[in-house]
């Protein structure tokens, strides 16, 4: 996707937009379709094959990707998934999904006001009462609908030096296996002054989705992990998925996970970041899954199967000029193609889920490695438009 018309929101500023890598891993793509055939872009996939291929020559160990048309399925994979081993990457490989967690939370949320449990014009303090306060912070003037399209003005508690010394740079590798709490977000979110005020501009946070994911405890009395487990992961069938909780082990099948922590030489040490805690990215995004499970829930979300119309469009309504909804963002591919999907980043992985605004063609392609994002817009459009140009 051109520059102009896609903005990745990746959790982690930095991370993926270093130097690419001098040396180039070349395993070519594998394809092993299903279904009754293929039905991506204009040309079955060739081009779709020759954007994840091209992922790897620029430097990226590994890349996996799964397209979903009816009941149509294509995987590809290209690269490595060990380089240690030299293990080819696997189609079918979890990875964290990073912020495409965002989508899941606000579904819930979406869910929850359509059951007449809470509002989201509801006020941030009627459910966390004294929680936003501080330099400038305050639950009474903002809204739960504000946390979910990152109209808050909340800080995003990665952009404090403190805790992004901690725990990303350069403090990752020492403190990987730590639990973070929730609320230790949130405090380095309240230690500084609101971006804005609530409601007049659009800036991504992820303080947002903690406090959302809070005040989901909040209404339901059971943690986030059960409410996603139940509401959405057991009822489709997502059996890749997974909510990891403090746990810092990666299940299988899967791959390896790398990192040059924010280093853009060419020369910067590739190092192996597959086991970490996953409370340090929690409800702004702790889980992991597969390319099919992906596809299969964003393709349930846009028919209407997880969410009441009236709660549906209310995630596509976007806010300012960012096409971002509630949890959710609209997408325009080179050729035109309208999606909707998040991307998400973290220290070792990157990846994109969209589909089409029917649910008919969804998408999901993951990096094993965090140092360029560019490739992710290409292999999008490669699939949507049969150009990876």
């Amino acid at each position: 996707m051109a520059a102009r018309r896609h903005r990745t929101r990746t959790g982690v500023v930095g991370l993926g937009v270093a130097a690419l890598a001098a040396t180039a891993f070349t395993v070519p793509a594998q394809a092993s379709p299903s279904g009754a055939g293929h039905a991506a872009g204009r040309t079955g996939h060739e081009e779709t094959r020759r954007a994840l291929d091209a992922i790897v020559r620029d430097g990226i160990p590994g890349v996996a990707g799964q397209a979903r048309t009816g009941g149509s399925v294509w995987k590809g994979a290209a690269g490595v998934g060990d380089l240690r081993t030299g293990a080819p990457r696997r189609a079918d490989d979890r990875f964290r999904i990073a912020s495409i967690t965002k989508t899941f939370v606000a579904t819930v949320l979406l869910q929850l006001e359509s059951e007449g449990r809470l509002d989201l014009d509801d006020t941030v303090e009627t459910w966390l009462p004294g929680v936003v306060r501080g330099h400038g912070h305050d639950g009474r003037r903002m809204t739960v609908r504000q946390l979910l399209n990152h109209t808050s003005g909340v800080f995003d508690f990665i952009d404090d030096p403190a805790y992004a010394e901690k725990y990303i740079v350069p403090g990752f590798l020492k403190n990987r296996y730590r639990t973070r709490t929730p609320q230790e977000a949130v405090d380095a979110a309240m230690a500084h002054a609101p971006a804005f005020a609530p409601g007049s501009r659009y800036a991504y946070s992820n303080t947002n989705y903690v406090l959302a994911a809070l005040i989901m405890e909040r209404v339901t009395g059971r943690t986030y992990e059960h409410e996603v487990r139940t509401r959405i992961i057991e009822p489709l069938r997502l059996h890749a998925t997974v909510m990891p909780g403090d746990s810092s082990l990666m299940p299988g099948p899967s791959g390896r996970a790398y990192s040059k922590l924010g280093e853009d030489s060419a020369g910067a040490t590739v190092h192996d970041v597959t086991h970490q805690n996953a409370s340090q990215t929690w409800a702004e995004g702790d889980m992991i899954s597969s390319a099919g499970d992906l596809n299969r829930f964003f393709s349930a979300l846009l028919r209407g199967e997880l969410l009441a119309p009236e709660q549906l469009k209310a995630m596509k309504t976007t806010v300012f000029d960012s096409g971002y909804g509630l949890g959710i963002e609209r997408l325009t591919a080179g050729c035109g193609a309208q999606l909707w999907g998040h991307s998400g980043g973290w220290i070792g992985s990157l990846s994109f889920a969209v589909t089409t605004e029917d649910g008919d063609h969804s998408f999901a392609v993951n990096l094993n490695g965090d140092w360029s994002t560019a490739g992710l817009g290409q292999v999008v459009d490669a699939e949507y438009c049969g150009t990876a140009g």
